[in-house]
C-alpha cells in the first residue's frame, strides 16, 4: 500500500501515532489512506485505529509539505467529505466542516486535537489550527460521525486530529514565493540526543492578498521535547506560540463582485485584526504494566483576538474582543486480556476535564476609535467527561465494539454591562452510547456498521440560564449511524462506500451579530449522505484517486419562531462535494500531480428563498523536481482554468460576496539536511 498511499492523502483513525513495524500484519480497519503513512513500533499509548469503526481519512506529510496555503485549515480540503468555507476576511479566514454541517461559525461541530491536546475555542471553532505550519505535520486525519467515545464536547459531527513530527534527526527548510505577494519561510528541525528527542518549528508567512486591503502576516514557533524513560515510557513537553495580523477586504454586492472582484469598499478601510495563540502541555505515553497501555496529558491554551469589522456601509464598525484561558487534563488506560475463549478482548477507559475562562466584549467604533460598548461578558465553562469501551473479538473475522461516554457541563456567567449573573443550564449527565461492528469475511474485504450519540449545547451565553429565561434547556442529542464496506485488492486499489444518517433533537446555532452573543434554536434536523472513495495504482508510477459525497441537511421540525423553515435545506450546505487527483512519477527526478475539488451551490438562509450560490470546480497542478539529493523545486498552479468562485451570505436584505482568487502561481525550494 505504500505506493498507492503516495498518490492519495487520506487514512486511519484516532488521535494516535499509529505505528507498527513496516510490513507487519495490521488489524483490518475502515481507514482510507492518501499519502505514505510512516508506521513504527511505538504506539505512544494511543488507541489503535482499528478500534474506531467509521469513516476515517488521513492526509500524509508527503502531500502536506508541498501545499501552498495561508492557513492550516485549508489542508483539510484535500480529504473526502470535508466542506471548506473560505471567508477570506483577515484573521477570520475560514473553517472546515463535515457530515453536512456548514462552516459558518454558527454551528461548530468538529472536535480538534493537536498532538492529543483539545484545541477548540469556547464557541467550538477550530481556531488553534492557525498556529500549525505544514512543514511540522506528520499526519492529519478526520474521524467522521458520532461513534468515537474518546471525544465529547464539540464532537457533534466528528473530530479532526493533527500530529506533529516527533522522531528522528532532520533539518528541513522551505522557502517560497507566489502570486499576490505571497512569501513564506518554514524551518523544521529534529535531533535525538541520548534518550531526549528535540523537535522545533519556526514559520513565517505573508501575503498582499488577491483583493485590495487584504495584507496578512503570520508568525509561529513550536517546540517538543520528549524523554524516553526505560523502553516503555515517554514524557513530552510541548509549547507553541503564534501571532497574526491581517486586514479585511470586506464583502461586495453581487454586481460589484462580478465586475470589480478585487475591490474593497472605503467602509472597510480600517477593518482587520490581530490574533495571538499559545499552547503548552506535558504528556505521558507508555506501558506501565504488561498488556496495559496508558496515556495522559495536562495542558493550557490561551486565545487573544481583536477584530475590527464593518459588514456594510449601512452599519457601524464593531470592535470584537475575545480572550480565553483554558486548562485541562485527560487520560486513558487500555488493557488487552490474555488469550482465552475469545479470539481477543481489549478494555479501555478514559476521563478528561477542562475549564474555560472567557472574556467577550464588543464596541461600536469609528475607524477603530471606540464610541460605545455593546457587550461586556465574562464567563467560565467547566466540562468533565469519561468513557468506557470494549473491543470484543468472538472470532478472527468479527469485532464488536460497545462503548459509553458521559459528560457534565457547569459554569458561571456575568454580564458586567447589565449587572446580570447566571449559572449554566443544568444539562445533567449527558449520556452517549456507542456501538460498532466490523466483519472481515475474507482478506481485504471489510463490512462495518456503527451507531452512536453525540451532543451539542448552546454557544457563548446560550449555555447559561440568563433572565428572563426561567426554564432549563436540554442538550441537543445527535443520533447517527453508518453502514459501509471497504475493499482493498492486491495493494493496487482501495475503495470505500458508506451511507450515513444523523438526527439532532434540537439543534442550536449562534447568532453571531446578537449583542448578547446568544444562541437560537434551529429545531429538529436530519442529515444523511452517501460517500464513495476509490484509489487505483494503474502502474508503478501512475496513481489516481477520487471521492464523491452526496448529502443533504433538512430542518424537519423548526423552531416556532421560524415556521417557514419546515422541510427546508439548512443554509450553506452543498448537496455535492467531490475531490480527486492523479500522481505521475515521470522520472527519478520529476513528479507531476493534478487535483480537482468541486461543490454544488447552497442556500443562504433558512427559508431557501434568496437563491443559491457558492458552487465551483477548481483544478490544481503541481510539479516537484529534484535538483539534488537534498533540494527539491516545488511548483504549484492553483485554479488552473481561472474559474470563478466565491463565498456568499445573506445580511437580511441582500447577498454579500467574497470573491475567491483567480489563477495563481507558487514556487518553493524544499531543502533537507
Amino acid at each position: 500500500m505504500a505506493v498507492l498511499a503516495a498518490c492519495l492523502g487520506l487514512a486511519a483513525a484516532g488521535p494516535a501515532l499509529a505505528e507498527t513495524a513496516a510490513g507487519a500484519p495490521q488489524d483490518p480497519d475502515t481507514a482510507f489512506e492518501v499519502g505514505e503513512v510512516v508506521v513504527t513500533a511505538q504506539r505512544d499509548g494511543a488507541a489503535a485505529a482499528a478500534n474506531v469503526v467509521t469513516s476515517i481519512d488521513r492526509l500524509s506529510p508527503e502531500v502536506i509539505e508541498r501545499q501552498n496555503v495561508d492557513n492550516a485549515w485549508e489542508l483539510f480540503g484535500r480529504l473526502p467529505g470535508v466542506l471548506i468555507t473560505d471567508f477570506d476576511q483577515g484573521t477570520s479566514s475560514g473553517r472546515f466542516s463535515m457530515r453536512a454541517f456548514n462552516g459558518e461559525g454558527e454551528i461548530n461541530a468538529v472536535k480538534l486535537l493537536i498532538d492529543g491536546v483539545p484545541s477548540n475555542t469556547n464557541d467550538g471553532a477550530t481556531t488553534f489550527l492557525d498556529a500549525v505550519f505544514p512543514l511540522e505535520i506528520s499526519n492529519l486525519e478526520t474521524v467522521r460521525g458520532t461513534l468515537d467515545p474518546r471525544v465529547g464536547l464539540y464532537a457533534v459531527a466528528g473530530s479532526a486530529s493533527i500530529r506533529t513530527r516527533a522522531r528522528g534527526d532532520y533539518a528541513d527548510l522551505r522557502a517560497g514565493v507566489g502570486s499576490w505577494g505571497g512569501r513564506e519561510a518554514q524551518v523544521a528541525a529534529g535531533r535525538e540526543v541520548g534518550r531526549v528527542q528535540h523537535n522545533y518549528l519556526a514559520g513565517w508567512r505573508a501575503s498582499d492578498g488577491y483583493r485590495e486591503h487584504a495584507d496578512l502576516e503570520r508568525v509561529g514557533l513550536a517546540g517538543k521535547w520528549s524523554y524516553l524513560a526505560g523502553d516503555d515510557h515517554r514524557i513530552t513537553l510541548l509549547a507553541r506560540y503564534y501571532r497574526a495580523e491581517a486586514d479585511e477586504p470586506g464583502y461586495l454586492t453581487r454586481a460589484d463582485a462580478r465586475t470589480t472582484p478585487r475591490r474593497s469598499y472605503a467602509s472597510s478601510a480600517t477593518d482587520g485584526g490581530e490574533r495571538t495563540l499559545s499552547q503548552a502541555a506535558i504528556t505521558y505515553a507508555g506501558a506501565p504494566f504488561e498488556d496495559v497501555a496508558a496515556e495522559a496529558a495536562v495542558y493550557a491554551n490561551t486565545f487573544d483576538d481583536t477584530r475590527f469589522v464593518r459588514f456594510s456601509a449601512a452599519v457601524a464598525q464593531q470592535e470584537r474582543v475575545a480572550r480565553e484561558d483554558q486548562w485541562g487534563a485527560r487520560g486513558s488506560v487500555r488493557w488487552k486480556a490474555p488469550a482465552g475463549r475469545l479470539h481477543g478482548l481489549t478494555l479501555e477507559a478514559g476521563a478528561e476535564a477542562q475549564v474555560q475562562d472567557v472574556v467577550s466584549a464588543r464596541y461600536l467604533t469609528e475607524r477603530r476609535t471606540r464610541t460605545r460598548q455593546t457587550r461586556d461578558q465574562t464567563y467560565d465553562l467547566r466540562n468533565a467527561g469519561g468513557y468506557v469501551q470494549a473491543v470484543i473479538e468472538p472470532t478472527a473475522a468479527l469485532k464488536l465494539i460497545p462503548g459509553y461516554r458521559v459528560d457534565w457541563i457547569d459554569g458561571d456567567y456575568h454580564d458586567r454591562l447589565a449587572g446580570v449573573r447566571a449559572q449554566a443550564f443544568d444539562y445533567g449527565a449527558i449520556g452517549q452510547p456507542k456501538l460498532s461492528a466490523i466483519w472481515t469475511p475474507r482478506d481485504h474485504l471489510m463490512v462495518y456498521g456503527n451507531w452512536g450519540r453525540s451532543f451539542q449545547i448552546g454557544a457563548g451565553s446560550g449555555a447559561y440560564l440568563i433572565p428572563p429565561r426561567t426554564a432549563e434547556l436540554e442538550p441537543s442529542r445527535n443520533d447517527g449511524w453508518e453502514l459501509g464496506v471497504k475493499h482493498v485488492f492486491a495493494d493496487r486499489w482501495q475503495t470505500r462506500l458508506a451511507y450515513w444518517e444523523q438526527t439532532a433533537s434540537g439543534e442550536v446555532k449562534r447568532r453571531l451579530n446578537d449583542p448578547l452573543g446568544d444562541s437560537e434554536n434551529l429545531g429538529r434536523t436530519k442529515r444523511r449522505g452517501f460517500d464513495v472513495q476509490a484509489a487505483f495504482d494503474l502502474t508503478r508510477d501512475l496513481h489516481v484517486w477520487g471521492a464523491l459525497t452526496l448529502q443533504e441537511a433538512v430542518v424537519q421540525i423548526p423552531d416556532p419562531a421560524l415556521p417557514a423553515a419546515r422541510g427546508k435545506m439548512i443554509d450553506h450546505v452543498p448537496t455535492r462535494l467531490a475531490a480527486g487527483g492523479v500522481d505521475w512519477r515521470a522520472s527519478e527526478k520529476l513528479s507531476l500531480s493534478g487535483s480537482v475539488s468541486a461543490q454544488s451551490d447552497y442556500y443562504l438562509e433558512a427559508t431557501n428563498t434568496t437563491g443559491r450560490f457558492g458552487g465551483f470546480v477548481l483544478l490544481g497542478a503541481e510539479a516537484t523536481y529534484r535538483l539534488s539529493k537534498a533540494i527539491d523545486l516545488q511548483l504549484q498552479v492553483k485554479n488552473v482554468t481561472d474559474a470563478g468562485h466565491e463565498y456568499v451570505w445573506w445580511d437580511g436584505t441582500q447577498s454579500l460576496h467574497s470573491p475567491g482568487a483567480p489563477r495563481s502561481f507558487h514556487a518553493a525550494l524544499l531543502a533537507r539536511f
